[in-house]
C-alpha cells in the first residue's frame, strides 16, 4: 500500500486533491525504491557500456528503470517513455494524451565519478505539458516535486519546504552542467558577464541545476547543447511551479513535449517568469 497522507494532508506541504495526491505519491514511491536500488552498486566497480549515441549507460540505469516502470505500471495504465526504452516509435506517441517520462538514472557520468550528482527523474506529460514531477537524490534523499497548481516543494531530513526559498543575494547566478560545457555556453557567460559585473558561476550535474533554480540559489540556467525531453519535463514543472520559467532560447516560448524528435532546443531556465 502507497501511502498518500504526505501530499494529501495540508500542513507545510500544501494539500493537493485525492487523485493527485495518490499519483504523486505512487511517482515519489518509484523514484525512492528506484534510488535504493541504485545506492546498491553504486561506487561498485561499473562496467560502463555506450550506446549508439555514445553516451554511456550501466546496470544501474537498467536497474532503476525496470523497476520504475513496473512500480508506475502497476499503478496506472499511462503507458511510460523512459531513456532506457525510447524505441517507440512517434506513430504510436501521438496518439498518447497523457504518459510517464522518465529518466531513470540522470547523471550517468556523475554516477560514474563518484561525486553523488546524479538523480531519478519521472513527469506526467498531458498535452504535451509537464502537470506533475520529481526529482530524487538517492545520495543525499532528496526529493523535489511539484504539481500544476499546486506549488514546488523540496523535503529533506523529513522536513517539507516550499520553493523557492527565498535567498537573497547581491549577484547574479549562473548554473552550468558539470560534464557537459559548450563552446555556445561559454559565450552566452561571457555575454552575461559584461552586463553583470558581480556574475557568480555554480555548476552542478545532472537536474540538479533546475533544482538550483528552484530553490533560488541560482538565477539562470542556459542549456546551449543536446538534451533529451526525459532530462527536462520534471526539473520544467519544478521550476515553473516555483515561480520560475523553462524557454527556448531567444523568446518566450516554453518546452513541450512528445515531440516527433525527442530532443530538445537549446533553452533557458529562469527564477523569473519570461517576458517579452
Amino acid at each position: 500500500m502507497i501511502d498518500d497522507s504526505l501530499f494529501r494532508n495540508g500542513g507545510t506541504a500544501g494539500s493537493l486533491p485525492a487523485n493527485d495526491a495518490k499519483m504523486l505519491a505512487v511517482l515519489v514511491a518509484a523514484e525512492r525504491e528506484a534510488g535504493a536500488a541504485i545506492l546498491t552498486v553504486y561506487r561498485s566497480p561499473v562496467n560502463v557500456e555506450h550506446k549508439a549515441d555514445k553516451s554511456p549507460v550501466t546496470a544501474a540505469d537498467r536497474l532503476s528503470h525496470d523497476i520504475v516502470t513496473a512500480v508506475l505500471k502497476r499503478n496506472y495504465s499511462y503507458p511510460v517513455l523512459s531513456e532506457e526504452g525510447k524505441s517507440i516509435g512517434y506513430d504510436e506517441r501521438r496518439r498518447w494524451e497523457a504518459f510517464w517520462l522518465v529518466d531513470p538514472l540522470d547523471g550517468t557520468k556523475e554516477f560514474i565519478s563518484g561525486n553523488g550528482e546524479f538523480t531519478v527523474n519521472i513527469a506526467l506529460i498531458r498535452g504535451g505539458v509537464p502537470v506533475m514531477g520529481a526529482i530524487y537524490v538517492p545520495v543525499k534523499d532528496v526529493l523535489y516535486y511539484a504539481v500544476k497548481g499546486g506549488g514546488a516543494y523540496k523535503i529533506e531530513n523529513e522536513l517539507t519546504v516550499m520553493l523557492p526559498l527565498r535567498t537573497e543575494r547581491k549577484n547574479v547566478t549562473v548554473a552550468g552542467s558539470r560534464s557537459h560545457a559548450s563552446r555556445e555556453f561559454e559565450e552566452y557567460v561571457r555575454t552575461l558577464g559584461e552586463r553583470h559585473e558581480d556574475l557568480a558561476f555554480v555548476s552542478a550535474g545532472s537536474s540538479l541545476k533546475f533544482c538550483l533554480v528552484a530553490e533560488g540559489a541560482a538565477d539562470l540556467y542556459p542549456r546551449l547543447g543536446t538534451t533529451m525531453e526525459w532530462d527536462t519535463a520534471a526539473g520544467q514543472v519544478i521550476v515553473e511551479e516555483a515561480g520560475g520559467s523553462v524557454m527556448v532560447a531567444g523568446g518566450c516560448r516554453p518546452l513541450t513535449y512528445n515531440k516527433a524528435d525527442l530532443r530538445n532546443p537549446h533553452f533557458i531556465v529562469s527564477r523569473s517568469e519570461c517576458h517579452e
